[in-house]
């Protein structure tokens, strides 16, 4: 490996002899490799930093007692100077029971951590937000999750904070604790597996089928999986002008339709149940019946290679778009799909073209909601980002290969957080008002504030550089065991 600890150039250290699909396998191991040692290296991947300056000593009578009283009494006085006497109005409190992480299943509540902190590091380089990682034990005595002590963790956590995050909770508690908590706080609250996942999704869509020269309010659309993501994307799918009849959503056994009856009276599956109802007009029940004439397929299921066939792709209208976006591996890797006639195809992962990652959209969001003070984040919020999303890819020159910004791209966050700021104030969900141009503004000298932090951070090595061993040691470990 280089010096600089550049992972762009990873295919380079790969025997030439390994085939696409082994060489996604050795990424993928090698990135969990890495991430232990890297873990370890660092202890962890956040930390917190003042903001205030400590000139000499008598500055602690200013920031602590006897002076910092005086802002005690005047947020007593009136709730709403927390957001401008302390660091409320930039801070979100990443949420998790552990319960559903990644696609890891029931991690613990601190096997919830590396994930929770990476949330708030994209943060904070992404969107220029603090955020703090809270993972919490939910399980009653006789170890089942509860959606009540969620909410309940949460409601008193709000105080600190201008935002919720809810992350990696398994259903149904994580929409049960999302809709209580947009009841009944006024800050914003995000699940960002659903909403996160579905705003990104939309966005990608849009591009797609502009590129497919296909109208959303005729085509047909497969979505396979029915937990937080899919669920909440047929929503959005709806509200963007697609048919419900015509959306065929499956779960482990088939098609979602009206004569699921083992979803009828199932308390855990009651957001399937209300999509049974208006989803698949045809009561569809095969796999080939699904496909058929599809335009586009969502998957968001479990891992593949093999959980999308080819067979049922080569079922699919002219000019098909396929999202296989289970990770680390999708439900199809996308040569296989083009060759089975996909048009254009997306995934998870940034090592493929077209990553679809909702690390795309929450720092914009979040951002904007942030900005303007926002009580709550609606879904036609949500829409208002993946729109900025979507226009800031097609201003950039859309293509079969590139329907979305990259992470990389600053402006795509500013952007959102700016539309997001406007929708909220045009919603009146705003505490306070800020102009488009103030909020995109603040929103890009923030985030470019926060890398240039870390880049200063890592040149005086309070960020340590490690060793290029450690990554080339992660490496070889890897292939020795292909």
């Amino acid at each position: 490996m280089t010096k600089n600890i550049n992972l762009n150039n990873f295919e380079e250290f790969l025997p030439k002899t390994l085939s696409a699909q082994d060489k996604a396998k050795a990424k993928t191991l090698f990135y969990k490799n890495l991430a232990l040692k890297m873990h370890k290296f660092y202890g962890g991947k956040t930390a917190v930093v003042p903001k205030a300056g400590i000139f000499d000593i008598n500055w602690f009578n200013v920031w602590y007692t006897p002076g910092v009283s005086a802002v005690s009494t005047a947020v007593r006085d009136d709730n709403n100077a927390s957001f401008d006497l302390s660091s409320r109005a930039n801070s979100v409190a990443v949420v998790s029971d552990g319960t559903r992480v990644l696609g890891d299943g029931d991690c613990t509540p601190s096997g919830g951590l590396g994930v929770m902190e990476g949330k708030a590091l994209l943060m904070k380089y992404l969107g220029g937000i603090d955020a703090a990682a809270l993972c919490i034990n939910s399980k009653d005595e006789e170890g089942k999750a509860q959606a009540q002590k969620i909410i309940d963790f949460v409601k008193m956590v709000a105080p600190t904070f201008g935002a919720i995050n809810l992350e990696d909770i398994s259903q149904p508690n994580c929409y049960r604790a999302l809709d209580a908590l947009r009841e009944s706080l006024d800050i914003p609250v995000w699940h960002d597996d659903a909403q996160g996942t579905a705003c990104v999704t939309i966005a990608g869509l849009i591009n797609a089928l502009k590129l497919a020269k296909k109208d959303i309010s005729k085509i047909k659309i497969v979505l396979y999986g029915s937990g937080a993501a899919n669920t909440t994307i047929a929503k959005f799918l709806i509200l963007m002008g697609a048919q419900a009849g015509k959306l065929i959503m499956f779960d482990s056994k088939g098609p979602l339709h009206k004569n699921r009856a083992d979803l009828q009276n199932n308390p855990n599956y009651y957001k399937q149940w209300e999509l049974c109802q208006i989803t698949n007009e045809g009561g569809l029940t095969t796999h080939e019946q699904a496909f058929a004439g599809a335009d586009a397929l969502v998957a968001l299921s479990k891992q593949g290679p093999d959980t999308i066939k080819k067979d049922w792709v080569k079922l699919m209208a002219p000019k098909a778009i396929v999202f296989a976006c289970a990770n680390p591996v999708p439900e199809i890797y996308p040569a296989d799909a083009k060759e089975a006639g996909a048009y254009i195809v997306a995934t998870g992962r940034g090592d493929f073209e077209n990553q679809v990652n909702n690390s795309l959209c929450f720092p914009g969001i979040l951002k904007g909601v942030l900005l303007c003070r926002a009580k709550t984040i609606t879904d036609s919020m949500a829409l208002v980002a993946a729109r900025a999303i979507a226009k800031r890819a097609e201003d950039l020159g859309i293509s079969e290969s590139f329907i979305l910004p990259l992470m990389t791209d600053i402006e795509v966050f500013a952007l959102q957080a700016a539309a997001v700021a406007q929708a909220a104030q045009e919603e009146g969900a705003a505490r306070i008002k800020i102009s488009y141009q103030e909020a995109y503004k603040k929103a890009k000298a923030d985030i470019e504030a926060s890398r240039e932090l870390t880049k200063l951070l890592t040149e005086k090595n309070f960020i340590q550089t490690p060793s290029p061993d450690i990554i080339k040691q992660a490496l070889d470990e890897v292939l020795a065991n292909l």
